[in-house]
């Protein structure tokens, strides 16, 4: 067997060291990130949520409702700090990991969060002491609703860091298997935290289609129901002319409402719900629109006491509307 000269190159050798820089970098900058982060966290816990509970401005529940678990985030990252300064990569993000509920418990007051910031802004007092601390030159220009989301942007880059350190840590690195834990554990907070924004998100999409439409048909119509997407089209009728229309779909089903009269004293801007189509029950056809042409076209739905034509203007909207609608009836169908 011929040995290798001097000069020859190794491909595993090579392996190893690309893997040995790439871990050296993602190390480096989860230490540095974490720094800036823990520096945010403490300006936040140190000039919003401490002077605020000295001076008494805001009563505990909305203390508590605007700021969830921050100070008990800013601790679990003072924690860690220090493995990450001394090179102990796997034992601190290990460690750190039975402090992911607070994130969880952070995305799930984050909505209600929001609130509070905007309900109390209302309120002089409150508002005068936030444009005070927002001023500080430590903030460097920040507003206290850019700092909020931190936490839940740390969580991301949290998994993205772990998961790329134990990516480059070989299996006979004693610090391989912690990293690995970590990662893991680290990935299923980050998802279930998205979950937890997904559907807070729905929930705003349906707060807001309630709000737009009115009369008793309407009430209850969204709730419980995944919004995906909403539009005007043209309603074609086996006579006359196409009607414009706005239409609301769900997970489960198609809303079509109609305006309701500008002058209109008390509903002006709203909608008269019409009909609503179960998504479970539908064919959908594309009768003209299929060749990406600016023409718009048609689509035909079929229900089994009603079959709608529906008509844009506007191909890239009209295929939009036929993606959604598509994914809605395969999922109620499946």
């Amino acid at each position: 067997m011929e040995s290798l000269g001097p000069g020859a190159r190794c491909p595993v050798q090579e392996q190893r060291a690309r893997w040995e820089r790439k871990r050296a970098c993602t190390a480096w900058e989860l230490l540095e990130t974490e720094r800036r982060y823990h520096e945010q966290l403490g300006l936040v816990a140190t000039y919003f949520v401490g002077i605020l509970r000295a001076k008494g401005t805001l009563r505990p529940p909305e203390r508590q409702a605007l700021f969830g678990p921050w100070e008990l985030i800013y601790g679990a990252s003072q924690e860690l700090l220090p493995y990450l300064e001394g090179g102990r990569w796997g034992q601190g993000l290990e460690g750190f990991c039975p402090h992911l509920k607070l994130y969880t418990q952070y995305a799930a007051n984050a909505e209600r969060s929001r609130t509070t910031l905007q309900e109390q802004l209302k309120n002089k007092r409150f508002r005068k002491f936030v444009q005070l601390q927002e001023g500080r030159p430590e903030f460097g220009g920040l507003q206290l609703q850019d700092l909020l989301p931190l936490p839940l942007q740390r969580l991301q880059q949290y998994e993205n860091l772990a998961v790329a350190l134990a990516e480059n840590t070989g299996p006979n690195s004693p610090d391989h298997e912690q990293l690995t834990r970590a990662a893991r554990l680290i990935s299923e907070t980050a998802q279930r935290v998205h979950t937890i924004g997904q559907k807070q998100k729905n929930d705003q999409h349906l707060q807001r289609v309630q709000a737009l439409l009115s009369g008793r048909q309407a009430k209850g119509l969204t709730s419980g129901r995944w919004f995906l997407r909403q539009g005007w089209l043209l309603v074609v009728p086996p006579r006359g002319e196409p009607r414009p229309r706005m239409f609301f779909l769900f997970s489960d089903a198609l809303l079509m409402a109609k305006p309701r009269p500008p002058l209109h004293l008390l509903q002006s801007g709203t909608f008269a719900c019409q009909a609503l189509y179960p998504m479970a029950e539908c064919q959908l056809h594309r009768v003209f629109g299929h060749s990406g042409g600016p023409c718009g076209g048609l689509l035909s739905l079929s229900f089994p006491h009603e079959k709608l034509l529906l008509m844009s203007t506007d191909q890239e909207e009209l295929l939009g509307w036929y993606h959604s609608l598509t994914l809605a009836i395969s999922n109620q169908k499946n």
